[in-house]
């Protein structure tokens, strides 16, 4: 770790997590901010949905992807007692009897840096939306999916299927397209990060589903979409910002939720708000504070 003297607040040059002496004390923080996940549609009768998108991802730690093709974020520069809003967004609900995904991912924020919530997949009787990463479009619908967030994650896949809906977007790739037949689509993959000290996969995109081959979990939290017999999905995991796969009928599952990670030189104390569930662990020269769920605000001092 180095301790830099400058004469303004430009950071360009600064090492990531550097103790920094100028008007404001402070230090740079490395961060991964993921937002919930969306809920797979559901399918009924020959209308099968689209899995649904997974949470926008932002990424500052080491050389590490954002999501949506982007390079690594900027870190954030930490002025000593002052309020930082966290929130971390809950995964959104998935859908029954022919209705797309009932709710986006919620987002999450670690201030300044906001990320979008995953967009649900379209069904039958309901469109999808764009989010962090888009929605899976139903095969009755056709055409693309929804899109995803610049610099955060991708659209869904579209629906070439008579029998199988279009994947969820993930951070890393576009939803899979079901080339036809009765096949679903693969929901995209997410992004790994070691920010914790250990490699993890965040924001895979939710399975379509299919007549006879339902489409695949998207790596990073993300669930497989149903065949045509499938009454239910599973949730997407917790914490990962994983989108859910639609089933061939019945309710599909919720998106996972979002999570919120900092990563900051560990002779700093953070004083965290009753409104957030957090964890902290020390990792070589830093500490890592998990937050988990909430809102509220947190702040630094020596």
């Amino acid at each position: 770790m180095s301790i830099v003297s400058i004469n303004n607040t430009n950071l360009k040059g600064i090492k990531a997590n550097s103790i920094v002496e100028s008007k404001f004390q402070g230090f740079t923080a490395e961060y991964l901010v993921v937002a919930g996940g969306a809920g797979g549609g559901s399918g009924e009768a020959n209308a099968r949905a689209g899995g649904g998108g997974a949470g926008g991802l932002v990424n500052s730690f080491a050389s590490e992807s954002s999501g949506g093709g982007d390079d690594t974020a900027p870190k954030n520069f930490i002025e000593l007692g002052k309020n930082y809003l966290v929130a971390v967004g809950a995964g959104g609900t998935g859908s029954n009897l022919g209705r797309g995904g009932d709710s986006r991912g919620g987002s999450s924020q670690f201030q300044p840096v906001t990320t979008i919530g995953g967009g649900i997949g379209s069904a039958r009787h309901q469109g999808g939306s764009d989010g962090g990463s888009g929605g899976g479009v139903s095969n009755n619908s056709g055409g693309a999916g929804s899109a995803g967030t610049t610099n955060q994650g991708f659209a869904g896949g579209g629906s070439n299927s008579q029998n199988g809906g279009g994947g969820g977007g993930g951070a890393s790739e576009v939803g899979e397209t079901p080339s036809g037949g009765n096949d679903g689509g693969d929901g995209g993959d997410g992004i790994s990060s070691s920010i914790t000290g250990s490699s993890v996969a965040y924001a895979g995109g939710g399975g379509g589903p299919g007549g006879s081959a339902p489409g695949g979990a998207g790596t990073g939290g993300g669930t497989a979409g149903g065949n045509t017999s499938a009454t239910s999905t599973s949730s997407g995991t917790a914490n990962r910002g994983g989108g859910a796969g639609a089933p061939g009928n019945g309710q599909a599952g919720s998106g996972g939720s979002g999570v919120v990670i900092v990563r900051y030189p560990k002779k700093f104390t953070i004083t965290v708000g009753s409104g957030l569930t957090s964890s902290t662990a020390t990792d070589g020269a830093d500490k890592v504070t998990t937050f988990t769920a909430g809102s509220d605000n947190v702040s630094w001092s020596l």
